[in-house]
């Protein structure tokens, strides 16, 4: 007798932005490795071809600017033409721009909401439109921890992802009676480019020393003394597109190693 595994993705597509690096990398290798067939999408087409030729013929790869919401459309939409379905949408593509709010260009502003929010609500709109037809989805987008603690010169990227967890909350309220779940991971600080370029040396490595340095105070935060990695955070995605939560949605899932509890 066969047992059904409940964190199993066998013949489940997915759609994966921000895919070429980090979190998005992590996580389309891990719903791959868990039986998904993977879209790799990410601006840099080259890096996402590179994600998907790592995972081999479960995967293939776009190029897709999230903020621009005819690509967004044309590639969820051609999806799940080609493949019958889409069971699955991660939407992880992300940028950061810092300064303090009273120094902070207009053109920041916006170049954070179109990717962090309106890329996210791009997805969002186009895959719950297919999932709520075909009865069944779930869609998981990437908030922050930066929407429980306030952070001095990132209140762009904060407000944005700020943004992305009230979207995840309405549209949780309004696909759910069509049997489609929708939630979000706010990882903590995790070791992605993102975060390397507090510490990136001229040729592009990394000081380690500087790294530590810099970690270091995070760590104490953090009960169990952590930084993240980004399979950390495509587990907790996997978990989330899984039938092992299937009474879950509207949720913000926080794998930040305690760094934040908020109630």
């Amino acid at each position: 007798m066969s047992v059904h595994d409940p964190y199993g993705l066998g013949d489940r597509v997915a759609v994966v932005t921000g895919a070429g690096s980090g979190i998005g990398r992590a996580t389309a290798q891990v719903l791959a490795a868990a039986g998904a067939f993977v879209v790799c999408a990410d601006i840099n087409g080259a890096a996402a071809r590179a994600t998907a030729e790592g995972i081999g013929k479960a995967a293939t790869a776009t190029g897709l600017d999230v903020s621009d919401r005819a690509p967004v459309f044309a590639l969820i939409e051609g999806t799940a033409a080609e493949h019958g379905r889409l069971d699955i949408l991660c939407n992880v593509a992300g940028i950061i721009r810092t300064g303090r709010v009273v120094d902070v260009p207009e053109a920041d502003l916006d170049a954070v909401w179109d990717v962090n929010f309106k890329g996210t609500f791009h997805g969002c709109q186009a895959a719950a439109r297919i999932m709520c037809e075909q009865g069944g989805g779930s869609i998981v987008n990437t908030a922050s921890s930066a929407v429980d603690t306030a952070t001095p010169e990132i209140m762009s990227y904060s407000v944005s992802k700020a943004a992305v967890v009230q979207l995840t909350k309405n549209l949780a309220t309004e696909v759910g009676p069509f049997g489609v779940r929708v939630n979000a991971v706010a990882p903590g600080l995790v070791r992605t480019a993102m975060t390397a370029r507090h510490y990136l040396l001229p040729d592009g490595s990394i000081d380690e020393a500087a790294r530590a340095a810099a970690e270091k105070p995070l760590r104490r935060i953090s009960p169990l003394g952590l930084i993240g990695e980004p399979e950390d955070i495509a587990y907790a995605v996997r978990y989330l597109v899984s039938d092992a939560a299937r009474f879950v949605t509207g949720q913000i899932l926080r794998p930040n190693g305690g760094a934040a509890m908020p109630w």
